[in-house]
C-alpha cells in the first residue's frame, strides 16, 4: 500500500518525501481532532469498577482517622504542623 502511495506521488524522490510527511501529519490530525473525540465515549477507559459506598461498618469519607489531627496536620505534633525538633546527635561518639 504505501509503495502505491509512494508511486502515485508526482516528482522526485525529495518532493514525494515531503508530500508523504505531510500526507502522514494530515492523517494524524484528522485522527487526533475528529476520530479519537468521536469514538472516546464508547470506550470503556474511565469506566470505574469499584463501588465502595455500599461497605458497611467502615467510616465515611471525610472523617478523621485516629492519630490524624482534624486540622489536617502531621500526627505526633501538638499543633499538627509536623514540625518536630530534630535530636541533636551527641558529639564524641
Amino acid at each position: 500500500m504505501y509503495g502505491l502511495i509512494w508511486r502515485i506521488l508526482p516528482g522526485p524522490w525529495i518532493s514525494k518525501f515531503i508530500m508523504a510527511l505531510g500526507l502522514l501529519a494530515g492523517a494524524a490530525a484528522l485522527l487526533w481532532f475528529f476520530a479519537f473525540p468521536a469514538i472516546s465515549p464508547h470506550m470503556p477507559f474511565n469506566d470505574g469498577a469499584v463501588d465502595t459506598s455500599s461497605f458497611g461498618g467502615e467510616e465515611p469519607a471525610g472523617t478523621p482517622e485516629e492519630g490524624v489531627p482534624a486540622d489536617g496536620g502531621l500526627p505526633g505534633t501538638e499543633d499538627g504542623t509536623g514540625a518536630e525538633e530534630a535530636p541533636v546527635p551527641e558529639e564524641g561518639l
